[in-house]
This record gives structure tokens, sequence and C-alpha cells, in this order.
């Protein structure tokens, strides 16, 4: 984790003890570690700091993560910015991705989670948005792993969201039976597992969103 070395991390949460474990672990690979106590105390640091890397919890005083995040997308679109909480709350996941994150992360956080995200924020692959709309209002972010309606998650199983993001990655073209058996069931899929995959799917998105390309596979209708 070398690259990490001269990037300049923000981490802010009201929370003393956590705070001071998160910068404690981040300064082991990074020699530009700063800290932040609420929300209004983090968009201060963030004005005068200008950190490549934001880190911060939802629920703050004097001004919640989401609200300092509002005020940061004002002027900054590129900034990259990873909420950690103690509770996955979908009433503001839906408005925290669209916000631009680059991921959403529920604490305790372990290294093996974190370390990874840090490294997608130095990539300069990462896209704008990880959200793709589907047909019939669904939205699904492919980095949080995650579907919703309005602003409702939908509850996937890990074989559903294995084969809605292959469709999702492929979304120019049909993906083939043996692709969805390698990536979905490592090679080992019945075409009873695949039917039942799609008809549950169907009944949770829409019977019109997963189109069947006869003798091929199956594609994804995606808006936009």
């Amino acid at each position: 984790m070398d690259n990490l070395k001269n990037v300049k991390i923000l981490y802010i949460d009201d929370e003393e003890f956590i705070k001071e474990d998160a910068v404690e672990y981040l300064s082991f690979y990074c020699d530009n570690v700063y800290e932040a106590s609420d929300g209004l105390d983090g968009l201060e640091k963030y004005k005068k700091l200008k950190p490549d890397i934001i880190i911060t919890d939802i629920k703050m005083p004097k001004l919640n993560g989401i609200e300092m995040i509002k005020e940061i997308r004002k002027n900054d679109k590129t900034t990259k910015i990873i909420i950690a909480t103690a509770f996955l709350e979908t009433s503001y996941l839906i408005e925290a991705i669209e916000l631009g994150l680059i991921k959403y992360l529920v604490k305790p956080i372990m290294e093996d989670t974190l370390l990874p995200v840090l490294e997608s924020c130095l990539e300069n692959s990462v896209q704008n948005s990880s959200i793709f709309d589907i047909y019939g209002g669904f939205k699904f972010d492919i980095l949080n792993q995650t579907l919703f309606l309005n602003k409702e998650q939908i509850a996937l199983t890990k074989k559903e969201l294995l084969f809605l993001e292959l469709l999702i990655k492929n979304s120019k073209r049909a993906v083939k039976y043996d692709e969805f058996s390698n990536y979905v069931w490592d090679g080992n899929m019945t075409e009873d597992a695949l039917r039942a995959i799609v008809q549950e799917l169907r009944k949770k998105i829409s019977k019109h969103s997963i189109k069947n390309i006869s003798g091929i596979g199956y594609q994804i209708n995606l808006l936009g």
C-alpha cells in the first residue's frame, strides 16, 4: 500500500475512541491523516486541507454526514468520499450513493474491507457513478451491491447479486449461458437453477427487465 503514503485522508466521527483507533490504523498506511469531530468541523477541515479521501460517519452533531457531503458536492465532484457508520440505514443509503460516494461501509471496519476501498479511490478507472437504472424504476449500485426501488432496498441472495452484476457489466449484449454458469455457479449450473434465479429476479424487479435471447442467454434492460 505504498501508493497511499502521500494521500491526504480526512476521517470524521464524533465518537472519540472510534476516531482515534481509525486514525491510528490509517496512519500505518498514510503519512497524511487528519481528523474532525463533527460535520461542521469536517467541512472546515475539508476547506482548509483539501483531502484526497474523506471517510465520514453519518449521524453527527452540528451537521450530519449527508448534509456535509451535500455542501462539499456543490463545488467538488471529484474528492473521494467513503461513509462509515454503525447502522446500515436504507433511508440514507440511496441519497448517499447519489452524492457520488465510493463506498458505504458498516462499522466496525476491518482491514480487508477498507484497504480495497482505499485502493479503488486511487484508480482512475473508478466511474463517477456506480448507479444503473433498470427498467421499472429500479436502481442498482454495482460498487455497493445494493438494489433499490425508490428509497427501499430490495434483498437479494448472493447468487441473485452475482447474476444481476454480470448482466449489468455486460448490458450492451446478451450474456451467454456458460458465462452465468462460470460466474454464478462456478461451472456447475443446471437448467433448473438458471430458470429459478431468473424467475425470482423477475418477481423482485420486473418481468420486462431481464430479456431472454433465444438460444444465447439473457440481457438486462437498462435505461439511458
